[in-house]
């Protein structure tokens, strides 16, 4: 009876585990999300709040390292219980840094705010879809304990990075044409690249993902387009 108890409050332990990376996934999108939307409708109050939530994210990721630490101590879990842990641990660890890009593309929409916008914005947000798309998928994928799905947010990634190169070019072009607006230029690069790397953040997380439920290193590489060479 005893170690049936035990594990019923393991379990429960690992569900509230769980339910709080559910809450930091969706705060953390929901940031990058946002501060793309207060980019591109040009809304200082929209960005603002951005920064103000960002606290709370990192607050969320230093309680799930306290909570996954406590719980490592208190049952000195093993195989799948251990990988679920400690991947959750480095989950939360991803989802931080991207709440953080959030941040991040939130401070620029407020620089820009005063300047005349040198191009409406189009694939900046497809990026940030894509990668809410991501994201969604892979907090289904823990959620239904589905390495599978998990692995499908792979070659999604190839679609962020299209995204990025295409403005790149089109932001390159722009400054050829007219030398002045390289500021901005600049500006709007630098926020590609960041969602750039919000996607690989997200990549991160659905590895860690499909590790927790096969116990095998899962490589995004294999499963994307092959680079050329």
């Amino acid at each position: 009876m005893d170690v049936i108890n035990t594990r019923k409050r393991l379990d429960e332990d690992l569900s509230e585990l769980k339910r709080m990376v559910f809450r930091m996934a969706r705060m953390s999108g929901e940031a990058l999300e946002n501060a793309v939307w207060a980019l591109k409708n040009r809304d200082e109050a929209a960005a603002r709040e951005v920064l103000e939530k960002d606290d709370m994210i990192d607050d969320l990721e230093d309680k799930i390292d306290e909570a996954c630490m406590e719980f490592a101590a208190r049952y000195q879990p093993l195989a799948e219980d251990l990988r679920t842990v400690t991947s959750i641990m480095h989950i939360a660890v991803d989802l931080e840094r991207i709440g953080d890009y959030g941040g991040n593309i939130a401070k620029t929409a407020i620089e820009l705010i005063s300047k005349t916008p040198i191009k409406p914005l189009i694939d900046i947000p497809r990026m940030v879809e894509c990668i809410k798309r991501m994201l969604d998928m892979a907090m289904t994928a823990m959620d239904t304990r589905s390495p599978e799905k998990a692995m499908e947010v792979f070659p999604m990634d190839d679609q962020v990075d299209d995204l990025e190169k295409q403005i790149m070019r089109e932001l390159f072009l722009m400054v050829m044409e007219k030398s002045e607006r390289i500021e901005q230029s600049l500006q709007l690069m630098n926020v590609s690249r960041t969602l750039e790397r919000a996607g690989d953040h997200v990549t991160n997380v659905a590895e860690r993902i499909a590790y927790m439920y096969t116990g095998k290193t899962v490589k995004a590489s294999q499963y994307r387009r092959k680079k050329d060479s």
